[in-house]
């Protein structure tokens, strides 16, 4: 055995990209003892605090009454506007939103106060105790009531290009339609939470579990009355977020750390699931009308579309996903003449936020609902029209916001899938069991996927990370992206290890820490490995380069000639450990840590027209998707699933896979089960598992099979490859438009207008109407 050889184990002989690494924290959360701030042992003294609700949709606050619950067990006060030392209005963009509610109500569960107690049940007792005094006012609870009012919370947007009354004029066909999509609860594992500890000096540290651990540090500096620097916010891990902790884990935050500043004590907040559900917002439910010609192909010759989505209370991340909305109703098409006017509606609900494909999904719903309706009417099969609309050729390459697509590769990918799932069989087999079968159809659907990737908001495309090597030849990374259970830490870890040349084992991650990587972006928009990936990526590069040099001097040689592959250091000259270099390098007083810093490139836009180019490259996928209904009761199945998904190339496969599982299944929720329903008072009716259902395992189809598309990013994304939390959601359009294709069958007459989400009662309203 040569000297080389000796320091071989077949697992440093393995690269760490490209490999199924188990995740960093799945055996500590196999056996429970992965921490979440919930976990997190309480500090001599603790209190806990539970928010006190409107029940009133909008009203004038005439008085908060706390006489009973300040005679409750263990209540030590309560904490309302006047008791914000700081800006009584939260630090959000717009500026639009108290931090308590203080002269009017904006929906019912919006927070007037907290109750603080010494434990959580005896808070959350109080807090129902409080009585509140609320003159009724008008409340505007649907977005088409809201237009009509000009209830607004951003101004309305036009995108426009060409000429599309002439198209539509001069289109041999034309069709109009109408289309209601609803929201969806985000349904997190772990609920909102929040436990602010109160330090010398007038210094803060927070435990949030939070998307954007730097907003949760400005939110509470601002309400504090604080400069940032006395603020430190740190996340281990959430529960789930799905965009649901992006902004609205700063609420919880900044609740506990205002009772926690007036008792002077540590205090944790921790929503129960049914005020979760009342106080935090949604998916945004949207509204379309809109009127397309085309041609015998079925080819879109103009298009007019109205989106409106239903944005709740306060302004929030609306404005964002609206734009996204408008970015992506295009999906995969070419528009050439088109008119999109996009309304924020102000209703008295929720404010809604960020989820999941941020308006992404709600932008190509409507074009896939459309091309559908024009397949139908042509008697075409729905695929067909599909390919006959795709962006092609440089006449046909152009986005409606004048974005050059430069990768698109849906043509081939698409082309695949039609063969593997046997599309054309199996459209020809349905036909005929619809024949034979009067009560249950069955439908068939493929439906493409073209995402955006990068914010919108252009200078969000940054990231930091810091590298530790310690002396034993460990590495501990910390960046300012956070884990929500999608793998970032674990690809960080990945990337880092191979930069350095040494087994995935030796590098650990460190909790995200504003202390440590200031002015972090959310960990949204699928960006988190792309940023954070490739900055923790340069960092690594740059203690490997030091220690290269430094090797490259003893060895007398040129840095470029030292390989760190395999925990081995390799020179001209001699091979050591990676252990023996460090400790080397250690003694002879070379840096050993670094920090590293990426932006994304080629990205801009002008925010008022949305045009540019938004997004650094696009991730790609398609779906096949077979249901069946029953059109006597509306009950509907999915019952084969086959998707091809773009992720470049893989980081680690079985995240990546597993991402576009739960992914699709999350959509296949939004589309069929999850059906949020506002009362007439503007309750939430649907605010626990009881009445809101989330998909479940038996709801997982049988046959569920995912393939990965075997090409690296074009873009020079970390590692070739490219984002996957987000794409994956929007194969599920799929389902819903397969369910459209069985309601089609069994009326007989090609025509269906069926809302989403497709529970029963919609199924069976687009059966009979």
């Amino acid at each position: 055995m040569n000297a080389p050889e000796k320091f071989l184990s077949q697992e440093a002989a393995q690269p760490a990209t490209g490999r199924s690494q188990i995740h960093e924290s799945a055996r500590a959360q196999v056996a429970g003892s992965a921490t979440y701030v919930d976990d997190i042992p309480e500090a001599r003294g603790t209190l806990h605090a539970a928010p006190i609700l409107s029940n009133v949709a909008r009203g004038r606050l005439l008085r908060v009454d706390t006489t009973q619950a300040l005679k409750m067990p263990g209540v030590r006060g309560v904490v309302l506007a006047e008791d914000i030392p700081g800006d009584p209005i939260l630090a959000t963009f717009t500026h639009d939103e108290p931090v308590f509610a203080r002269d009017t109500v904006e929906f019912i569960g919006q927070v007037v106060g907290v109750v603080v107690a010494e434990t959580v049940m005896q808070a959350r007792r109080a807090a129902r105790k409080v009585k509140l005094e609320v003159e009724p006012l008008p409340a505007i609870l649907d977005v088409r009531e809201a237009i009509q009012a000009r209830s607004f919370v951003l101004p309305p947007v036009t995108v426009r290009r060409g000429d599309p009354e002439q198209a539509l004029a001069g289109a041999p066909h034309r069709l109009a339609g109408s289309l209601e999509v609803g929201g969806q609860e985000h349904f997190y594992l772990e609920g909102q939470v929040g436990y602010a500890l109160p330090l010398e000096q007038d210094n803060w540290r927070i435990h949030s579990s939070s998307q954007h651990p730097g907003e949760v540090q400005h939110w509470v500096a601002h309400a504090l009355g604080l400069d940032n620097h006395a603020v430190n916010v740190e996340c281990r891990r959430m529960g789930g977020g799905f965009g649901g902790k992006e902004t609205q884990a700063g609420h919880i935050a900044v609740w506990a750390a205002l009772a926690a500043r007036k008792f002077k004590r540590p205090v944790k907040l921790r929503l129960d699931r049914d005020d979760d559900f009342l106080v935090t917002g949604k998916r945004h439910p949207f509204a379309y009308d809109w009127e397309v010609g085309f041609d015998d192909d079925g080819r879109v010759a103009g298009l007019k579309l109205m989106l409106a989505a239903n944005c709740g209370w306060s302004a929030d991340l609306s404005g964002p996903v609206a734009d996204r909305a408008v970015f992506h109703v295009d999906n995969a098409y070419y528009l050439g003449d088109v008119e999109i006017v996009s309304y924020r509606c102000k209703t008295n609900v929720q404010s809604h936020t960020a989820f999941r494909g941020f308006g992404g999904p709600q932008g190509m719903i409507v074009m896939e609902a459309i091309l559908s309706d024009i397949a139908r009417a042509l008697g075409k099969d729905p695929l067909d029209v599909r390919k006959a609309n795709l962006y092609g050729t440089s006449e046909r390459n152009v986005t409606h916001y004048e974005m050059t697509i430069e990768d698109n590769i849906l043509d081939p990918l698409i082309a695949r899938l039609e063969q593997g799932s046997q599309y054309r069989e199996r459209r020809a087999a349905i036909a005929a069991w619809n024949a034979q079968s009067p009560v249950i159809k069955r439908g068939l659907a493929l439906t493409p996927v073209k995402f955006g990737i990068s914010f919108t908001a252009t200078f969000f495309n940054q990231a930091g990370a810091l590298v530790h090597v310690y002396t034993d030849g460990s590495v501990q990374v910390n960046h300012g992206g956070t884990e929500m259970g999608q793998g970032l830490h674990t690809k960080i870890c990945q990337i880092v290890a191979d930069e350095l040349g040494v087994p995935f084992a030796k590098v650990r991650i460190s909790a995200t820490d504003t202390s440590k990587v200031p002015n972090a972006s959310a960990t949204a928009a699928s960006s988190g490995t792309d940023l954070n990936g490739r900055a923790a990526q340069f960092a690594a590069r740059q203690v490997r380069q030091k220690l290269a040099e430094y090797v490259a001097e003893k060895q007398n040689c040129r840095p470029e000639q030292v390989i760190f592959a395999h925990g081995q250091v390799s020179g001209p000259d001699a091979v050591m450990t990676w252990e023996q270099a460090v400790d080397d390098a250690y003694h002879s007083r070379v840096q050993l840590w670094s920090d590293g810093f990426y932006k994304t490139p080629k990205i801009h836009y002008d925010k008022n027209t949305l045009t540019g180019r938004p997004f650094y490259y696009f991730s790609y996928g398609a779906a096949c998707t077979e249901v069946a209904i029953d059109t006597l009761t509306g009950e509907n199945r999915v019952l084969k699933v086959d998707i091809l998904h773009d992720v470049g190339t893989s980081i680690n496969p079985a995240i990546d896979i597993g991402q576009i599982e739960g992914g699709f299944i999350q959509g296949m929720g939004w589309l069929t089960t999850e059906q949020l329903v506002w009362n007439e008072n503007g309750l939430l009716a649907t605010h626990a598992p009881s009445t809101y259902k989330i998909p479940a395992t038996g709801d997982v189809p049988a046959h569920f099979k995912v393939e990965l598309w075997p090409e690296a990013n074009r873009e020079d994304n970390v590692g070739g490859s490219k984002a996957v939390g987000e794409p994956p959601f929007m194969l599920a359009i799929s389902v819903w438009e397969a369910l459209r294709d069985a309601a089609a069958a069994a009326r007989g007459d090609g025509q269906v207008r069926m809302d989403a989400p497709a529970t029963a009662e919609n199924v069976l309203r687009a059966l009979k109407a």
